[in-house]
């Protein structure tokens, strides 16, 4: 962890006695919502992820300010952190997921920062930058973080796809590179959403095109164990993907079975079980990605939204309410709901990422044009209209003590009184920035975050008001299911790990740990000793399933041995069994390579077997795909590289080292080396010529004090190894580790690439 940048001090001003801070805990007028359980006897307690305690967007306190003027006489205090995310807070402190900008924006580091909910004072933080994504310009800090309300740890996911836990002191519990483990894809528009902790597990998701039959990119969720941070649960709902989506899962319950619904990257509603990832319904209702999270109303309704066209028409947008299955569907599953089960639809929304609140029967919402509706929760009628802006995408509104506080693309902020047929301008204020994140509610205080900062408003002696509730005791000890966690692994040779099996009842409860299960390594070089497994230091790579048994039930989990610091392939034992799309004999690649079924083939080229990327679509153009375990470090990675075409028409081919890509880049005819295009990009000059083999050796170098220099040279093959490295790229904050992958980049699909006799040696 790295944080010791001293931030701008906080403004503070002093305010006057605030009016009667008398608590409201009148729940009763949030009749219909579902609520989201919190542990008994819990440690903390506040607004834990980004749409509150009700999962809703809207709080049951009091006293909150009517103005929020910059400098006015509620403002409390701001902090210099640009971001586009709501800040959760807890037990007193407030965490925002943003970034710094430096240098014209060539310099960005994301922060998980942790401030004094109070003063605005700087508690602590953790900076990190971007690596291998696909993001933009400033589209950064886009999501939210969350608290465990049991333990009080802090979760996060970066942009570049870290999963990150930390205790509320800042001291860094476990990490997932959601990227390199499971080849979670990136996007320009930075979305990532933000995890939810619920019960015993903290579930991040994202678009992943993984290996095996979770190789075509699909939009999966991932129950982590909130704790140790292993894999307990994933889970694959959805149809293909057309799109991405930040919509955060929204809990409930289902015949006593936990589970969550969300919207998706087809265009989908889907639902899955909390407790082990099993999918349950869905409903296709857009062309596009669902972005905003949904809304749960009575004891069996869902409420979405979009902005995408609909599946039934040429129109864009929709809210739409279903009524989900009252009892867990046995059978075949995922249930599909069709039109007999959608209660009411509403075609004046156009909405993308700005989230629905709710409170007494009305759901209220920002459109496309700017506009502020209400609409009835029972009948999806819209029963008023408050034109606030041009424009209106992301920020979501925030419903609280009476009023909306609703935030604007532009910068401004509204704060609204709703009433049964018209919404009532209290007042209006200018951030001085874009607003895309939602505002959230705490003791007394509203936060809102811009592309500049984060403010606070209201009375500096507020008390939260919360919902209680208790989780659900384990009636059922009959065990029904196995459930082994890690539920997915991958190691190098000699490695070890070991498994917790738990006993399920038939909801999905942990009924207790389980010992002496018998185990099935099937033909992975690996042994188990009780429930600890150990790779042997001779197995060769592969990929497969193990699978374990008890009480006269069995389960399996993914595994792979992958390739380590020592590792050569020069695919001359692959045999060409198969055909392509243009009729070529072609072997699959190794199938402990991530997301390389699809991307790539080992075929014969010129009297030798060679790896070359797949082509039969355009959207195949552009892949990484890693090759090695996650946490390598150290290492020089080698391989002869070529890339077909001619003088005009040449494609790029590369290889990543500890998450830096070096590449020759055809068509520029150079040598680079990049992180994030938009952040770290040199290059040199380089002759590259089609058809021609060429060594590519690639190396990073740590100084010991978090600098480093990444280094490259490329040769013609068969020559002399030039002494000198043709390029040396300082970088002052050194990615500590990260997986060996290759990379093609064939513009339009024209020109294929290829690859042989990859090496990794460890620099020591």
């Amino acid at each position: 962890m790295y944080g010791t940048e001293v931030g701008v001090s906080p403004k503070s001003t002093n305010t006057r006695p605030r009016r009667n801070n008398a608590l409201l805990f009148a729940i009763l007028a949030t009749a219909g919502l579902t609520l989201m359980p919190l542990l008994s006897g819990k440690t903390v307690d506040g607004w834990l992820s980004w749409r509150g305690p009700l999962q809703t967007g809207a709080s049951l306190e009091t006293n909150l300010p009517d103005s929020l003027e910059l400098d006015g006489e509620d403002h409390l205090w701001s902090y210099p952190v640009k971001g586009g995310g709501a800040p959760v807070i807890a037990d007193g402190r407030a965490y925002i997921f943003g970034y710094y900008e430096e240098d014209e924006g060539k310099l960005v580091e994301e922060t998980l920062l942790c401030l004094d909910a109070k003063s605005g004072e700087k508690i602590w933080e953790y900076r990190s930058r971007d690596f291998l994504s696909d993001n933009v310009y400033n589209r950064y800090g886009i999501g939210s973080p969350c608290v465990d309300p049991e333990t009080g740890n802090v979760y996060v996911m970066i942009t570049s796809g870290l999963a990150l836990a930390f205790d509320r002191d800042g001291n860094k519990l476990w990490e997932h590179s959601m990227l390199e483990e499971f080849w979670r894809l990136t996007f320009p528009n930075g979305r990532t959403g933000g995890p939810v902790v619920d019960g015993d597990f903290v579930v991040f998701r994202g678009i992943t095109a993984n290996w095996g039959p979770s190789g075509p990119p699909g939009d999966r969720f991932y129950g982590f164990e909130k704790r140790t941070g292993e894999l307990a649960w994933w889970s694959a709902p959805d149809i293909k993907p057309v799109d991405s989506s930040n919509s955060s899962p929204t809990f409930t319950n289902i015949d006593e079975r936990r589970v969550f619904i969300a919207g998706t990257g087809s265009g989908s509603i889907v639902c899955s079980n909390a407790r082990t990832g099993e999918p349950i319904w869905r409903t296709t209702i857009s062309t596009g990605g669902v972005n905003a999270s949904v809304l749960l109303y009575g004891d069996d309704k869902v409420i979405a939204v979009h902005g995408k066209e609909n599946i039934d028409s040429t129109s864009k947008g929709r809210m739409v309410c279903y009524r989900m299955p009252s009892k867990y569907p046995t059978g075949d599953k995922p249930v599909i709901l069709g039109e007999a089960d959608e209660v009411w639809r509403n075609d004046e929304h156009v909405s993308f990422s700005s989230s629905p609140t709710l409170h007494d029967g009305r759901i209220y919402t920002t459109i496309a044009t700017g506009s502020l509706l209400c609409v009835d929760a029972d009948t999806g009628k819209t029963l008023w209209s408050l034109k606030l802006g041009p424009d209106q995408l992301h920020a979501s509104p925030l419903y609280a003590d009476g009023k909306l506080y609703v935030p604007m693309a532009e910068g401004n902020v509204f704060v609204v009184k709703p009433h049964d047929d018209h919404g009532e301008i209290i007042s209006e204020a200018e951030m001085g920035a874009v607003c895309l994140a939602a505002p959230s509610a705490y003791e007394g205080k509203v936060y809102v975050q811009t592309k500049e900062a984060l403010h606070c408003f209201g009375n500096e002696k507020g008390k939260f008001v919360g919902v209680k509730t208790s989780v659900a005791k384990v009636k059922d000890k009959k065990i029904a299911a196995l459930q082994v966690v890690p539920a997915e692994i991958a190691l190098i040779q000699g490695q070890s790990v070991d498994f917790t099996v738990w006993g399920l009842n038939a909801v999905g409860q942990r009924v207790k740990r389980i010992s002496g299960a018998s185990w099935d390594t099937g033909s992975l070089g690996a042994s188990l000793k009780g429930n600890s497994l150990t790779v042997a230091k001779d197995a060769r790579h592969a990929a497969g399933v193990i699978k374990a048994s008890a009480n006269g039930l069995t389960t399996a989990i993914r595994a792979r041995i992958v390739a380590g610091p020592s590792y050569s392939e020069d695919f001359e034992s692959f045999e060409l069994t198969n055909k392509n799309h243009l009729g070529e004999a072609v072997s699959f690649p190794p199938s402990t390579w991530l997301g390389a079924r699809v991307k790539w083939s080992v075929v014969e080229r010129e009297g030798e077997k060679v790896i070359t990327n797949v082509l039969d679509i355009v959207i195949k153009q552009r892949t990484t795909n890693f090759v090695g375990h996650h946490d390598m470090s150290d290492y020089t990675f080698t391989a002869d590289v070529l890339t077909d075409g001619n003088r005009r028409i040449l494609s790029s081919i590369g290889l990543v080292n500890q998450r830096y890509l070096i590449a020759l880049v055809g068509n520029w005819r150079i040598l680079e080396v990049s992180s994030n295009h938009d952040r770290l990009k040199q290059s040199v000059p380089f002759n590259v010529k089609a058809n021609t083999w060429y060594t590519l050796k690639t190396k990073v170098k740590d100084n010991g004090d978090g600098s480093g220099v990444v280094m490259a040279k490329a040769w013609i093959r068969g020559e002399a190894e030039p002494d000198a490295w043709t390029i040396e790229v300082p970088v002052d904050k050194l990615h500590p580790k990260g997986a060996p992958a290759i990379y093609a980049l064939s513009p339009q699909a024209q020109k294929r690439v290829y690859l042989d006799n990859l090496k990794i040696t460890p620099n020591n």
